[in-house]
C-alpha cells in the first residue's frame, strides 16, 4: 500500500500563544488513536517553533546556515503525519478529519503527498 506524508502548515504568527487548547488536544488524541487502530498512521508529531530551528542552504556551491526565527516566513510546517493508505482518497479523508478537530479560529493547511517508492 502507498504511503502518504501530510505536511501540516500553520501561520506561526496567528496561533494562540498558549498553544492548542486541552479540548483540541483531546480531540486530536482520539483521532490519532482511531487512525492508528485502523492501521493507517505510521508516525506523527508536531514540530518546535521556527525560532528554535536552523536552515541550511546550498546555492552556487556554497553552504549557508541561518538560525531561526525566520521573519520572512508566514506559513511554516508545524507537524507531519505519515500514513499508509489504500489510495490518495483515503489519505485525504483522514486529513480532512484531522483539520476538522481544530477550532474555527485556527488556520491550518495540510499538503498531502505520496511518497515515491524505489
Amino acid at each position: 500500500m502507498p504511503r502518504y506524508l501530510s505536511l501540516i502548515r500553520i501561520d506561526e504568527n496567528n496561533t494562540p500563544a498558549e498553544g492548542p487548547s486541552p479540548e483540541l488536544m483531546q480531540r486530536m488524541g482520539e483521532l490519532i488513536e482511531e487512525i492508528t487502530k485502523a492501521g493507517v498512521m505510521l508516525d506523527t508529531a508536531g514540530l518546535t517553533p521556527t525560532a528554535q530551528g536552523t536552515r541550511v542552504h546550498w546555492e552556487n556551491g556554497q553552504l549557508s546556515v541561518t538560525d531561526g526565527p525566520f521573519t520572512e516566513t508566514k506559513e511554516v510546517i508545524g507537524g507531519y503525519a505519515l500514513m499508509q493508505c489504500k489510495d490518495k482518497a483515503e489519505a485525504l479523508e483522514w486529513t480532512k478529519r484531522f483539520l476538522k478537530v481544530h477550532e474555527e479560529f485556527w488556520t491550518v493547511t495540510c499538503e498531502v503527498r505520496e511518497i515515491a517508492e524505489g
